[in-house]
């Protein structure tokens, strides 16, 4: 397992961004979603994130992405909303009779941390620790 580090810290914090079309309006296909993908890769290290994996459906996305302990996300998903709202519709007009009031991405989006084991094998390592006799 590679982990991040920076001056004072070690970690790995991996995170499942999904985010919708505004009324789950049909508009994503290949062009689109790799032309999202691709202005995800630009913003992403100007907030020390990183792109894990990418897919879509024809109305969301799914992002897997690596952050940093001080990397303010939700300033990031609301930069990058912003952007690739304002560019996809640029660079794809038709887009634009499939949307409400031209909005791309609907406001709200859910965000799941990630991590190699579950949350009840992390509290029953914590509850284990100082368990020990450590020779008393």
């Amino acid at each position: 397992m590679d982990f991040d580090t920076n001056q004072h810290s070690v970690f790995l914090l991996h995170y499942h961004l999904i985010m919708g079309v505004k009324y789950r309006n049909k508009v994503i296909n290949d062009p689109i979603s790799l032309r999202l993908k691709e202005m995800f890769e630009y913003i992403a290290p100007k907030y020390h994130i990183s792109l894990e994996g990418w897919n879509h459906d024809i109305d969301h996305v799914h992002v897997l992405f690596r952050g940093h302990p001080n990397t303010e996300i939700s300033k990031f998903i609301n930069a990058y909303k912003s952007a690739s709202s304002r560019i996809i519709k640029k660079e794809f007009p038709h887009i634009r009779k499939s949307l409400w009031k031209e909005m791309f991405w609907s406001q709200s989006y859910c965000l799941i941390t990630t991590g190699g084991v579950t949350v009840d094998v992390i509290k029953q390592y914590i509850q284990s620790q100082g368990a020990k006799d450590h020779g008393k």
